[in-house]
């Protein structure tokens, strides 16, 4: 059990004025039905078989032609693709379906006229390129009650009293339908399209139609029937129901059930009880819930897949009695379904982006969005009874007995958040879709019957009554204490009881300004009313519609252009007044957002937010905004918190605008007033860098006095003396803190050492005055600062490289940073890159570095000693290890120049160290030759780090052999013990048999056979003796190699 949603909408009256002018349309016989469509204005005669359509977009609306129908029409809708005309019509006490298609070419004087059954094509003049209309009979096996055409396809659904049938719009050959009408400019946009009156083409449009698709409500009565893009709304006395149908590439299998809802009425055979069903609201999922049972029947002869329904809305209302309408009376009508495109959509090809379901009861209207999540936007509430309503995209017109009033409506607040994700963030700002909707100033009539609109024009059908004076008086009276009105228009010359009305609405741009006019009014008396901001919200609202009409409209012409390939003179000057159209009303959004803004800077805490957005989006500069925001005489120390809060964002966020002395000065005198909390970061902001600095000191000393000694105040302090070239106060405020004191301080406010770190990685970023001064006379501070904001998040690496490269220290500093930072760092994707980055460092040191003298290249050559020196490293930091004994022999200390040396011993202790990846230095170390002892010690390290045990002895004993016991003892243990007398000792017995009188080598060979005695069997080392005579050298090995054996 569910009940609908309690929403009571306060409706705004405001005395704007939404119609421009009314013409009469000159029929000759009393119009019994109207309806529009593709320019025209279709008129059926009361009682009669003839049809007449008027132009609608020329002055007088001139008669295009006339033809007659087949019967008595009852109902006639047409629909905008296809441009054809369907109705019901009655003959003999018999009802038919009938499809009027190539009515325009009438309007030549033609008479020949086809008549043809559904899907029996003509074989005649039709076919081969003649000119006729065409009428298509569609059998039914039930009486049509109401019919509706889909703005989107131009598919037909037809309703009975319990079925609905649909009928899919075909052409013979399949092809697109846009592209082979007759009538391009035609096919315009659902959104009040305003292209010009279509003319006839020599090309013949043949159009059929197949019935694809049955479904059967046996337990709903139709009344009205409504189809857009797949959505099928159908309306009975008082209830709604919203499907979505879509078609299925898959077979239906025998087993599978249509029926989307079996459940049985317990009370059905009850005729004798009087029922009154009870109020019932059920959206999206829920809907499905409501005890409307349906069931689908494919009837389509060419689709082999199958149509699924599911359920999108129910609404069910009780018979209820209000001022004006009895029960009896109390029933739904102007059921609409209205789709509506985006900026970025053409309405001739794409699927729209919002549908929305407006229905009405006499006193109220219910609007609903179906598309992204079922929602009630708007509920609305009439004075007294209404007759018929029509929504558009901008406004919704509704009809009394004696008025035309019109309300505004939230479609475009939907659409605007469909198309952009950024509405609702601090980026973007749309009104509210709950926003409450607003009655505009009505027209009178006399006698309204029915309402239908095209573009624009809003045509009326008044027939007078039989009202007696003392009624009428009490109506008007009755309308005049809610609404503001305009006087009644004089009946035709004529004298007849009925008229046919023309009425312009002006352009969404004209009823902008008279709003902006109109709230006025509100700004003088009370610039934070509600009512003001809700008056502004409208015209927001408006242009938005207005923009995305325009730009549908625009798509539309330009994919129209393409396929025509060419373009009139007539087309250019078009184009040219709607690049114009749009331009201004881009302008009158940019007005608007700043009005909005000017709203929302003085809201309440709740709602202040908005001023950030909407001030945005007007484009206005940060002067500007400052001056539209001074406080008023009354209250000079008074600023709105929405003004505070953009001005925040603006200068918390890095851009790249900067204020003038004048406009910085009085940003600061702002928060000094407001929020000296906020001083700190707000003079740190890159926009202030105009500011006046010893103005600006003399606040942050009274603040110092009141508030206390803080280390970001006193660095921001040592600022401003820096900015008046006073070194001694700089230095003097900044050795007020210990060097860890300042860091934290940068960490609170990281802007004092850099502007634009705050957008990622690739904001371009650059270093403060603050920084240029650390880098000369506090170098070990400004690196220890950049570090600390870099394992705080406050900058990325990258960022920082930047900031150093601008001081010029980027081979100095830069590698003091990265060394820095690789000790503190705990992230290993930023440790492999800072390890990569100074292994390359230290390589292109040493290779423009001469070992031997003190020359090197300027391009590359340190600036200054580096902070931390190898040993500082290597007792430091894990990643550098300690150097292997054996590149103590191998490179000597103090053999080359002291730079030379200390990138050597990084580098060897970095190869040393557990962190770097040898397959990464590789490449790098291909640049260093081999050929000297530093350069064969950093391949030798790599080597020996990749396992390379034999050939590495080889070479060292060949290179350096006073280093391989050094070497053998390092490297050569637990499971490497064995290359001692695998190895190394038959390495040493060939060299020494060869270079007997080397002592090198025979002190190397002494040393390894004390080892080799140590850790072998006396049988072990009895086989490593050679055989070639020189047992008596070994027999010594040999004998204490024994000894200790017998010992153990």
């Amino acid at each position: 059990m569910s009940s609908p949603r309690s929403r009571a909408n306060m409706v705004h009256v405001y005395n704007c004025h939404p119609y421009a002018s009314q013409q009469i349309v000159q029929v000759e016989q009393e119009p019994g039905l109207v309806c529009c469509g593709g320019g025209a204005l279709f008129v059926v005669a009361s009682g009669g078989c003839k049809v007449e359509a008027y132009s609608v977009e020329q002055e007088g609306c001139p008669l295009i032609c006339r033809f007659s129908t087949m019967g008595t029409v009852r109902s006639i809708q047409h629909s905008k693709t296809g441009d054809y005309l369907v109705t019901i019509e009655e003959k003999n006490s018999a009802t038919y379906l009938r499809a009027y298609t190539n009515w325009r070419y009438q309007a030549e004087g033609k008479a020949r006229v086809g008549v043809r059954l559904l899907g029996h094509l003509l074989r005649g003049a039709s076919v081969r390129g003649g000119v006729q209309m065409e009428i298509i009979e569609i059998p039914l096996s039930e009486h049509p009650v109401a019919v509706a055409c889909c703005s989107v396809t131009g598919d037909l659904l037809v309703g009975c009293e319990k079925t609905l049938v649909l009928f899919t719009l075909r052409r013979p050959n399949q092809q697109s339908l846009q592209s082979q009408s007759p009538w391009p400019n035609t096919q315009q946009s659902s959104s009040q399209s305003q292209g010009q009156t279509s003319s006839s083409n020599q090309n013949v449009s043949i159009l059929d139609f197949e019935r694809s698709v049955i479904v059967h409500l046996p337990k709903m009565s139709l009344k009205q029937v409504a189809l857009c893009g797949g959505y099928v709304a159908v309306q009975a006395e008082l209830e709604v129901l919203v499907l979505k149908l879509e078609a299925s590439s898959e077979p239906q299998t025998p087993d599978d059930s249509s029926d989307t809802n079996t459940c049985d009425d317990p009370l059905e055979d009850q005729s004798d009880l009087l029922l009154i069903p009870r109020q019932q609201e059920l959206l999206g999922d829920r809907a499905k819930d409501c005890d409307i049972p349906v069931s689908i029947e494919k009837t389509g002869l060419e689709d082999k897949g199958q149509y699924t329904l599911s359920y999108v809305l129910f609404r069910r209302f009780t018979p209820e009695f209000f001022q004006g309408c009895s029960v009896e009376e109390t029933q739904l009508h102007s059921l609409q379904l209205y789709p509506l495109y985006t900026s970025s959509q053409s309405a001739s090809t794409e699927e729209p982006a919002c549908v929305f379901c407006f229905f009405s009861l006499p006193n109220a209207g219910y609007l609903y969005s179906l598309k992204g999540g079922v929602e009630l936007l708007s509920a609305y509430q009439y004075p007294e009874k209404v007759l018929e309503a029509v929504l558009t995209d901008h406004l919704l017109h509704v009809i009394t007995k004696n008025a035309l009033q019109c309300f505004t409506v939230r479609c475009a607040a939907v659409a605007a958040r469909m198309e952009d994700p950024y509405i609702d963030t601090t980026m973007k700002a749309c009104p509210p879709c709950s926003l409450e909707v607003c009655a505009l100033r009505m027209q009178l009539f006399i006698g309204l019957r029915s309402v239908c609109v095209y573009g624009r024009h809003v045509i009326l059908l008044s027939a007078a009554d039989m009202e007696t004076p003392d009624e009428s008086e009490r109506s008007t009276q009755r309308r005049s204490r809610k609404w503001t009105i305009s006087s009644p228009k004089e009946t035709s010359a004529a004298g007849h009881g009925w008229n046919l009305y023309v009425v312009d609405t002006v352009s969404p741009l004209v009823l902008y300004r008279e709003m902006v006019e109109y709230s006025r009014h509100y700004s003088e008396t009370n610039p934070q009313a509600q009512s003001l901001r809700h008056l502004l919200s409208e015209a927001h609202l408006l242009l938005c519609a207005s923009s995305l009409q325009q730009s549908s409209e625009g798509n539309h012409t330009v994919s129209l252009q393409k396929d025509a390939d060419k373009q009139t003179e007539g087309q250019t000057e078009g184009q040219t007044e709607g690049q114009t159209e749009r331009q201004e009303v881009q302008e009158a959004l940019r007005q608007n957002c700043a009005q909005l803004g000017d709203c929302y800077s003085r809201a309440s805490q709740k709602d202040c937010h908005q001023a950030l957005p909407y001030y945005r989006m007007s484009g206005l500069s940060v002067t500007e905004v400052l001056v539209r925001n001074r406080p008023l005489p009354s209250s000079p120390h008074s600023y709105g918190l929405g003004f505070l809060f953009y001005l925040k964002h603006f200068l918390f966020e890095e851009t790249e605008q900067s204020l003038s002395q004048e406009s910085a000065d009085e940003v600061i005198d702002i928060f000094s007033q407001s929020d000296p909390s906020e001083i700190i970061s707000v003079c740190a902001s890159p926009s202030m860098t105009n500011i006046s600095p010893a103005r600006t000191l003399r606040i942050f000393q009274h603040l110092e006095a009141t508030a206390g000694v803080s280390v970001p105040l006193t660095i921001t302090m040592a600022t401003m003396m820096l900015r008046l070239d006073d070194l001694p106060q700089y230095t003097q405020l900044m050795d007020r803190h210990p060097e860890m004191l300042l860091v934290y301080g940068f960490i609170d406010e990281p802007r004092l050492l850099l502007h634009g770190g705050g957008g990622g990685p690739h904001t371009r970023v650059r270093p403060t005055s603050l920084t240029r001064q650390l880098s000369k006379s506090q170098p070990g501070l400004l690196v220890a600062g950049m570090v600390a904001l870099h394992e705080n998040n406050k900058a990325q690496l990258e960022q920082a490289d930047h900031i150093f490269k601008e001081l010029g220290c980027e081979n100095c500093l830069l590698v003091d940073f990265w060394e820095a930072t690789l000790m503190a760092s705990s992230q290993e994707v930023v440790i492999q890159e800072l390890l990569f980055r100074l292994a390359s460092v230290y390589i292109e040191r040493l290779t423009h570095t001469n070992s031997g003298a003190h020359s090197s290249l300027p391009r590359t050559r340190p600036q200054r000693r580096p902070l931390k020196s190898a040993d500082d490293l290597i007792n430091s930091s894990s990643h550098y290890g300690s150097l292997y004994p054996w590149l103590t022999v191998l490179c000597p200390a103090h053999t080359t120049n002291f730079q030379h040396q200390e990138a050597l011993h990084k580098l060897q202790s970095l190869l040393c160290g557990p962190s770097m990846s040898i397959g990464s230095v590789l490449p790098l170390l291909e640049r260093l030759s081999e050929e000297t002892l530093w350069g064969f010690s950093l391949h030798l390290l790599c080597a020996t780090r990749r396992g390379q045990f034999d050939s590495s002895i080889e070479k060292l004993l060949d290179r350096c052999p006073q280093a391989i016991i050094a070497f053998a003892n390092h490297h050569l243990q637990d499971r490497h013990m064995a290359l001692w007398w695998q190895k190394l000792l038959p390495e040493l017995c060939d060299r020494t048999r060869a270079a007997a009188d080397n002592s090198i080598l025979l002190a190397a060979l002494k040393e390894t056979l004390v080892v080799v005695a140590t850790e072998t069997s006396p049988a072990q080392f009895l086989e490593l003796i050679p055989d070639d005579g020189t047992a008596s050298y070994f027999l010594p090995h040999l004998l204490t190699c024994s000894q200790r054996h017998l010992l153990a």
